[in-house]
């Protein structure tokens, strides 16, 4: 580095640090720089908290500085670049890698620190699993921006709220049924979007997600507004409960099995459900990607126009896409209603949307192992600190930023055609 350079350097270090330092003490004053309490008297207070805010200001002024002078002195290829062979020793043993996290995950429930919490954790992270892969075909293979995919997850669990409730339908008949309500629900979605695409896609899907809700949240009558659904049916094990003290002339599952009554019993039950799902689900999605309609989608994805041109029917192509990825998070939806007894449209929102997104982005758009490890990340990273309160969610959106700058296109980028011409 030339004398003049490095006589540059303090002033332009200064100054960019300057600069991070005042935007992130803008952003912290909005964010944690004030807190409201009830001072005791039934008023609202308001603590400020500057000294937190000019920490953390202070921190990430010193963090830019750090990183000009590393560039200064390592001026080589960025992050990203300097992974990637690490990256591409770890892509060569995936499939060791899938094994090994199958048997993990059949083993979980018997693993001698898998209590109540870690199975509750663990089923939380395939429902984000399921809803990730089911989003991953509109998005990662077809290449539609939907942002509304929370619509279908809603429509699925209050389809198999409303039938099991009002009809008596068992689980096993309700499932299959709210994955084909939440179908016919993304077919009446792709009709209006078929010739839109990119940012205006994006709205449309975001309204409609949104009009879902509010739906739900005014619709009294049917949904129960903004009250939600109650008492909704547990699942049973093919007609066994899963209750200490079972209905006259029925048998339980812990009577079955000549167990003792246990809680857990359930839980677990409720675990290898939701794994067989999907697994289903992932075993579904791999095989259409080998058929003509798998292929059909990843052409719309790479050029709609050229796709058009070769003959393929890019309406038939979106709806089918909109209508696969619809029903399988209406099957996640219909497993969260029977899970948690009870559904409200606060579950439904925009951020689990944005949520299931950043799965499918972070983990790689079109990876399938990817949206198992995003949703790891994104499901259990903020699980860790939530002994931290109200910064965990601060430290959530540093691990999504550290991921974007060390993997810009994902943990586990996969974008690869499944068909290849040779010769």
């Amino acid at each position: 580095m030339s004398a003049a350079a490095a006589d540059d350097f303090l002033p332009r270090a200064a100054k960019e640090a300057a600069a991070t330092a005042l935007m992130v003490f803008v952003l912290g004053v909005l964010i944690v720089g004030a807190r409201t309490f009830d001072d005791g008297g039934g008023h609202l207070a308001i603590e400020w908290r500057m000294q937190v805010v000019a920490m953390g200001a202070a921190l990430a002024a010193l963090g830019r500085v750090g990183i000009l002078f590393w560039r200064r002195h390592d001026p080589g290829p960025g992050l990203a670049e300097k992974w990637r062979p690490a990256a591409a020793a770890l892509d060569r043993r995936m499939g060791w890698l899938i094994w090994l996290g199958l048997g993990f995950a059949l083993a979980l429930p018997a693993l001698p620190f898998a209590d109540r919490y870690v199975v509750d954790t663990a089923i939380q992270v395939l429902i984000y699993v399921m809803l990730g892969w089911g989003l991953n075909v509109v998005v990662g293979l077809a290449g539609l921006l939907d942002l509304g995919y929370v619509a279908f997850y809603a429509v699925g669990a209050y389809s198999y709220a409303l039938l099991a409730k009002t009809f008596g339908f068992s689980f096993w008949i309700c499932l299959p049924l709210a994955g084909i309500l939440a179908a016919f629900t993304g077919v009446l979605l792709g009709f209006p979007v078929l010739r839109l695409r990119g940012d205006y896609l994006a709205i449309v899907t975001l309204g409609f997600g949104e009009i879902i809700r509010i739906v739900l949240t005014n619709w009294v009558d049917l949904t129960g507004g903004p009250n939600g659904l109650s008492g909704i049916p547990r699942p049973s094990f093919f007609g066994f409960p899963f209750t200490a003290n079972p209905p006259e002339g029925s048998t339980s599952f812990h009577e079955l099995v000549g167990l003792d009554f246990n809680p857990m019993h359930r839980i677990v039950f409720l675990y290898f459900v939701i794994l067989a799902l999907a697994l289903v689900t992932n075993y579904f999605t791999q095989r259409m990607r080998r058929l003509p309609l798998g292929r059909a989608w990843e052409a719309l994805r790479e050029d709609e126009i050229a796709c058009t041109a070769l003959g393929i029917n890019p309406t038939n192509t979106k709806l089918s896409a909109f209508a696969i990825g619809a029903m399988f998070g209406g099957f996640a939806g219909a497993f969260f209603a029977t899970r948690q007894g009870f559904i409200s449209p606060e579950s439904f929102s925009f951020f689990e949307s944005a949520l299931i997104l950043a799965i499918v982005v972070l983990g790689g758009m079109g990876s399938q192992v990817g949206v198992v490890v995003a949703a790891l990340v994104l499901v259990v990273l903020p699980e860790w600190f939530r002994a931290f309160a109200e910064y965990r969610m601060l430290v959530f959106g540093a691990g999504m930023v550290l991921i974007m700058v060390l993997r810009p296109h994902g943990l586990v980028a996969d974008r690869a055609p499944t068909v290849r011409l040779h010769g």
